[in-house]
């Protein structure tokens, strides 16, 4: 009788799973991915300096959020040689940081195509930036 009991349950998990899966996704469907706060140093030689980030990721299906989130290693690895490669001068002006943040959002929309076949990520915020 305990068999049989789980034995449903576990069958109605795979159904549930399933029917969610076939629901439409909305026209207007807009979701944002934190990622956890990058640190890294920056300028090359020289004068050590750092650079703490927030960035979060805007995608628009439940497909490219999970896409995201698989890839999320290589991502952030990649986003911290970026910010690890930048001068002084392109860290510190807001014009050079709007310019920094099309470079990461190109790089994150790179790497999702060659890994997933489609770009995914349709915008790409600073929402914390601090240097130091």
């Amino acid at each position: 009788m305990l068999k049989r009991l789980l034995m449903v349950l576990v069958m109605g998990l795979f159904l549930q799973t399933a029917w969610a899966a076939d629901e439409p996704v909305p026209d207007d469907y807009v979701n944002y991915i934190e990622l956890k706060p990058i640190l890294t140093n920056y300028g090359g030689p020289g004068k050590v300096r750092f650079v703490k980030c927030e960035i979060t990721i805007q995608v628009s299906t439940p497909a490219a959020h999970h896409a995201v989130n698989f890839h999320m290693p290589h991502i952030r690895n990649d986003l911290v040689f970026l910010l690890s490669d930048q001068s002084h001068e392109e860290m510190t002006s807001v014009e050079a940081q709007s310019v920094l943040a099309k470079k990461a959002l190109k790089l994150v929309q790179n790497i999702l195509v060659a890994e997933e076949g489609e770009a995914f990520v349709s915008d790409l915020f600073f929402t914390s930036f601090i240097t130091q």
